[in-house]
Parts: structure tokens; C-alpha cells; sequence
């Protein structure tokens, strides 16, 4: 028998990876063109071409034992410097290489970050609607998962979360922009949390960190700005990934950033690295940690997601539902007719539209749409989506 903790994992899979797996169900019966795919973050735009410049430059130049050899656990220092130079310059920062991890994606920076600082029963939160893998994340190390929901407008509740706050309370994990909303948290929210996690540290006496996952960084629209959670709170690590900032999903590469005013944060630099090793992973892949210094300062073309965002939310919106204009990432919030979110997910399945039950992120009532999928998409599901809308009686615009 396998472990009581992977069976429960593997009787309770993604619901995101249940809906794309749907996709190619549907695609075999019907052909990729006419499924219309909503369900996974998988960038559809091609990363800049100074990504794939800078690859071939450096596996043309770069001596092949140094490229793909072992390398620090942390990862290569010129690496780690370009990084902490890149935020310097754009967030007024004071990083060292020594303040950088090289990490398998965001989602491998979190789970060193987990792993470093959490003992069996030390308690997470997280805020609703959140990516429904934190949970998993939180329980490879024993921790327990706590969920507080965010306020209507999907920001923070800072009194909210100091409410869940106890002595066993060990971090917060943000995401901004948020997936699957679209919000970007404030400055003022930030801070507002920032002050209130203070109050708990000082009445319990602990530590407590902010874990910001930031994929979506780069991903803000209409001149929105993204506030740099170290500066505004002390205790906070950021999780960072190249997988939506230049369409690298399958290329596993991003870092954790630990600025030296956090609670032990040589130790917990020290930490990072070993659990990077005790991991299995050892260290990110080499190629592109080298690839992603030189791309440090670079952006995915914003124009084409900022069109499928004004498309799909004007599509959906003009047949009649109830959407969150997004301010960054790439999805969509929308609030389902119906109460039941997964019976609404099932019965899009009548046009071939897949998207992601809001109770996946639990916070039940919506679904989640990622629009980072081809034009041709968007405007191919809306005569469906119409269709959807008049079975609830909306007949739209």
C-alpha cells in the first residue's frame, strides 16, 4: 500500500489538471478547434526573442562542464546578481546575490520556503478565493492549512487574518496579482496587513512571514503598479517565476528573494539551499538560470493579453454575466447563475467551454477562465457562451 497521504492526494487531483486532461478528451472527439479550453494557465504567447537569443548565445559560448554542471544549491552567483541587481533598479532595493535562491519555478520556491520554515502542526494562511495548491504545499511539510476569506472586492482582510492568527501561526501566503481573480492588492492593504501581523508577533512573541507569490508580476494593465511587498512588510519573502512573465511554464525557473531585515534570514537563506538539495532537486535547471540573468530585465508583449482581456470580459459581460475586471495575471472571475459553480463548469461542457469551478479555489459561486489561450478561442466559444447564458434566462446585450 503507498502512503495514506498520496492516496488522498491522488483521490483528490487538480481540478485545473481535471479540466485540461477534459480538453483533450474533448479535442480527440471534436478537434482542438472547436474545445475551448479555459482552464489552464499555459501561456499561448511565445517568450521574447531575446530568451531564445540568449540560449543559443550561451550554450554556443559558455564552456558545456561549467553549463551543466553542479552548481552551488543556491545556484550560479552571476545568476543570483543579476537578479538582485534587476530588482535594485526597478524597487529601490539594497540585494546581494547572498539575498537570492535560484529555485524550480515559483511553485518549487514555495516549497523550499514551506519546508524551511514550517514544523509538524504549525498553521498557514491563506487567503481565499487562493490557488488551490497551497494546500498540498502546506501538507507535504505536516503543516495545516487555515482559510480566511478576502473582503468582497477581493482585497486583504488584514483584521480578518490577525483574527486566525494564533501562537501556532508560522505564515501568510499572498498572491498578487492574484490567480484566479485578476486583483492586485494594494499598498494600503499591504500595509494594513503588514501592521496588524506585527501586533500578533509582538502578542505571541514569534515570527510570522508574508509569502508573496508573485507569477504574475509583470502581468498589469492600464499602468497598475504591483507594490514590492518587502519594502512595505518586514517579515516577507518573495516567490518569483519566469513561467507567465516570458512564457516559460515547462522551463521551471524563478527564485526566492529574502531581504536581511527578516527574522533570521541567514539562517534561513542557509535553509533554502539545503532544502533545495534535500529536495531532490539540488539546484534549478542550469541553462536557463543563466538565460533568465540575462533576461532579468525583460517582459512578455503585454498587448495581446490586455486584448483577450477586453474580449472575454466583454463578451461574457455583454451575454449577460457577472465578471471581475481584472487588474493583472491572466483570468478571468466570473460569478456563475447558479449557486452550484461545478454544475455550472458541467454544463458549459454542452459547448465545449471548460473552465474551473470556483470552489477549486474555495470560494464557491464563480469560475475561473484563463484568457492567456489564442484569439481565435475567445471569439470561437462566444456564440456558446450565449447560448449558456439564455438556459439562465440572460439574454444580454
Amino acid at each position: 500500500m503507498i502512503s495514506e497521504k498520496m492516496i488522498r492526494l491522488a483521490g483528490n487531483s487538480s481540478a485545473i489538471r481535471a479540466m485540461f486532461e477534459e480538453g483533450n478528451r474533448l479535442a480527440a472527439l471534436y478537434g482542438r478547434e472547436n474545445v475551448y479550453d479555459f482552464s489552464l494557465g499555459n501561456p499561448n504567447f511565445p517568450a521574447p526573442p531575446s530568451v531564445k537569443q540568449a540560449a543559443l548565445d550561451i550554450l554556443q559560448n559558455t564552456d558545456p562542464v561549467y553549463l551543466h554542471g553542479y552548481m552551488s544549491n543556491a545556484g550560479y552567483p552571476e545568476a543570483r546578481e543579476a537578479i538582485a541587481a534587476s530588482l535594485n533598479r526597478r524597487f529601490g532595493t539594497s540585494f546581494s546575490a547572498a539575498n537570492v535562491i535560484m529555485t524550480v519555478g515559483a511553485a518549487g520556491s514555495l516549497n523550499i520556503v514551506l519546508k524551511t520554515l514550517l514544523n509538524p502542526g504549525d498553521e498557514v494562511i491563506a487567503i481565499a478565493p487562493y490557488f488551490v495548491e497551497y494546500g498540498n504545499y502546506v501538507n507535504n511539510y505536516d503543516g495545516v492549512l487555515k482559510v480566511v476569506r478576502a473582503r468582497e472586492d477581493f482585497q486583504i482582510d488584514p483584521e480578518a487574518v490577525a483574527a486566525a492568527v494564533t501562537e501556532k501561526t508560522k505564515a501568510v501566503i499572498i498572491n498578487t496579482p492574484n490567480n484566479p481573480t485578476g486583483v492586485i492588492y494594494s499598498a494600503e492593504t499591504l500595509r494594513a496587513l503588514g501592521e496588524a501581523l506585527e501586533r500578533k508577533q509582538e502578542e505571541f512573541g514569534t515570527s510570522i512571514w508574508v509569502i508573496s507569490d508573485e507569477p504574475y508580476r509583470e502581468l498589469a494593465y492600464d499602468g497598475a503598479e504591483v507594490p514590492w511587498v518587502t519594502g512595505i512588510i518586514r517579515n516577507s519573502i518573495v516567490c518569483y517565476s519566469w513561467s507567465k512573465s516570458l512564457s516559460l511554464p515547462g522551463e521551471r525557473i524563478g527564485y526566492a528573494v529574502v531581504p536581511a531585515e527578516c527574522d533570521e534570514s541567514e539562517l534561513i537563506l542557509t535553509a533554502l539551499a539545503i532544502a533545495n538539495r534535500v529536495s531532490g532537486c539540488v539546484n534549478a535547471p542550469s541553462l536557463f538560470q543563466l538565460v533568465a540573468a540575462r533576461c532579468a530585465d525583460e517582459t512578455t508583449d503585454l498587448s495581446g493579453y490586455d486584448t483577450n482581456r477586453r474580449l472575454l470580459y466583454d463578451g461574457l459581460t455583454d451575454a449577460g454575466f457577472e465578471c471581475v475586471f481584472p487588474q493583472g495575471a491572466f483570468y478571468i472571475w466570473m460569478k456563475t447563475p447558479e449557486e452550484d459553480d461545478r454544475a455550472f463548469a458541467e454544463r458549459a461542457k454542452k459547448y465545449n467551454i471548460l473552465v474551473v469551478p470556483g470552489a477549486s479555489f474555495a470560494w464557491p459561486g464563480y469560475v475561473r477562465l484563463a484568457y492567456c489561450v489564442a484569439r481565435q478561442t475567445i471569439e470561437r466559444s462566444m456564440p456558446g457562451f450565449r447560448k449558456l447564458a439564455q438556459e439562465y434566462g440572460r439574454n444580454g446585450k
